[in-house]
C-alpha cells in the first residue's frame, strides 16, 4: 500500500504464476484437434436451434409436436449451448488458460491449473462422449418413423461428426498429459 496525497492506494501486484518448468508448446495436430472439437459439435447444435425457432427440421408434423413445448425448446437450446461450451473447454488443453486460470475468474484467477484437475475430467469426458456417440455411424439402420426420409438423411449427416468428439478430446488430453509429464521429468532430472 502507498499513501498518495492523503489517501491510501493499494498497489496491485502483477503476479503471473507460471508452471515450475516451462511446458513445450502443444503439437500442431493437438491444436488443430482441439479446435476441430468445437466444429464437430456445431452441426447438431445448429439443427436443434432451428427446431427451437419452430422449423420441423426433418420431423413429420406429428413427430415435431413434442418439440413445440416450451420445456423442449429450453432443453434443446440449453443442450446446444452447453455442448458447445464443453467442446470449447478442449481448447484450454492447448492454450495458456489451460495452464493458468484466467485472472477474470473470481477466487481462482491467476492460479496455476494442476494437471490432474484438467486431465481427469477431460479423460472421463472423452470416454463418456465416445460411449454416447458410438452408435451414430449406424444412424440409418435405426427406424425413425417420426422423421421424413429427407429429414432422416440430413439429421444423420448432421450428427455424424459427433462420433469424433470423444476420440478427438482423448487425443488432445493425451497430448496435454504428455507435455506435463515431460516437464515433470525435466524438473526431477535437473
Amino acid at each position: 500500500m502507498e499513501r498518495v496525497s492523503g489517501c491510501l492506494r493499494i498497489r496491485r501486484m502483477s503476479i503471473h504464476p507460471t508452471p515450475a518448468t516451462p511446458l513445450a508448446a502443444p503439437p500442431r495436430w493437438a491444436v488443430w484437434a482441439a479446435h476441430l472439437v468445437t466444429l464437430v459439435v456445431l452441426p447438431s447444435g445448429v439443427w436443434r436451434i432451428v427446431m427451437v425457432i419452430g422449423f420441423p427440421a426433418g420431423y413429420t408434423e406429428t413427430g415435431f409436436e413434442p418439440f413445440e413445448t416450451l420445456g423442449a425448446k429450453v432443453w434443446m437450446l440449453t443442450l446446444s449451448v452447453l455442448s458447445e461450451l464443453v467442446a470449447f473447454l478442449t481448447i484450454g488443453l492447448v492454450r495458456q488458460w489451460g495452464e493458468i486460470v484466467p485472472r477474470w475468474i473470481p477466487l481462482v484467477g491467476g492460479r496455476r491449473v494442476r494437471p490432474v484437475a484438467a486431465i481427469v475430467p477431460a479423460a472421463l469426458g472423452a470416454a463418456t462422449l465416445t460411449l454416447i456417440w458410438a452408435n451414430v455411424p449406424w444412424w440409418w439402420t435405426y427406424p425413425h418413423e417420426n422423421m421424413t426420409p429427407a429429414g432422416n438423411l440430413i439429421v444423420g449427416i448432421l450428427y455424424q461428426p459427433l462420433f469424433l468428439w470423444g476420440p478427438l478430446t482423448a487425443a488432445v488430453t493425451i497430448s496435454y498429459y504428455r507435455r506435463h509429464r515431460a516437464a515433470q521429468r525435466r524438473t526431477s532430472a535437473g
